[in-house]
């Protein structure tokens, strides 16, 4: 499927022209950051991991009534998605302490929760994407009351199935982060999940060992990020057990 011109490039995807009004095409890319993109590298094969992961969940998602905009899975990199109005947001479920939390209230990492907890980050790399609360985000108008109210809701389903699917492959669902967007029929608007759901943006721990399957491995240095995602992969069925090294696929235009 022919791509349009590019629309934006991030620091994991780029973003293309779909062939119909109101989709855009998605790349996925093998860029690896962290610490506000203070740390890079290129990972062969981890956007094509996460291309087929994150269709693994959207494609769930949308089979038990969350809304996404995912449409449907171009090749090893692409996926074809609907053009929405991403709120300024990234929304973070939280279901044991780790990462920021951990450092910014003294909670010992792996500490559960005695519910989830959901955040919220003002989308902007250039400040590192500070947290904010409900009342900042009123007083700026990034998201009205009731959005606020179904973004909570629709965060909460997400993670409900997270973590049944993780748990059913022995992986233990810590957090995650996901964007909203708007998407306008006529007048109407409704929100749906946006961006990715992969390795990238959640973190996973082997229920037995703890072991991380998600970016901490890049961030920490504990190994091949490859093999984390291949692992995860390989878990929900998504990659055959005996399947080579998802590095540099050929594209299919």
């Amino acid at each position: 499927m022919a791509r349009g011109k590019k629309i934006y490039e991030g620091k994991a995807k780029i973003l293309y022209e779909g062939p119909e009004q109101g989709t855009i095409i998605q790349y996925f890319k093998d860029d690896a950051t962290a610490f506000n993109a203070e740390k890079k590298d290129v990972i062969d094969g981890k956007g094509a991991l996460n291309n087929r992961l994150s269709e693994y969940f959207m494609t769930g998602l949308n089979q038990i009534g969350v809304p996404t905009h995912f449409l449907k899975r171009l090749n090893m990199r692409e996926q074809l998605v609907r053009s929405c109005e991403i709120i300024p947001l990234e929304v973070i479920v939280r279901n044991f302490a780790a990462g920021s939390m951990s450092k910014r209230l003294g909670i010992e990492e792996g500490t559960q929760l005695t519910r989830p907890i959901v955040e919220y980050c003002y989308k902007d790399d250039s400040l590192g994407d500070p947290l904010v609360t409900e009342e900042h985000i009123a007083a700026f108008g990034w998201a009205a009351q009731q959005d606020m109210e179904d973004i909570l809701s629709l965060a909460l389903r997400v993670n409900d199935f997270l973590s049944g699917v993780m748990f059913g492959v022995g992986i233990k669902l810590i957090d995650f982060k996901i964007e909203i967007g708007r998407v306008y029929d006529g007048d109407f608007q409704r929100l749906v999940v946006a961006d990715e759901i992969s390795p990238d943006s959640c973190r996973l721990w082997d229920i037995e060992t703890g072991q991380k399957l998600d970016k901490d491995v890049f961030r920490r240095d504990l190994g091949s990020l490859t093999d984390a995602y291949a692992e995860v992969a390989q878990r929900l069925g998504v990659l055959p057990r005996n399947a080579t090294p998802m590095t540099k696929p050929t594209l299919i235009n």
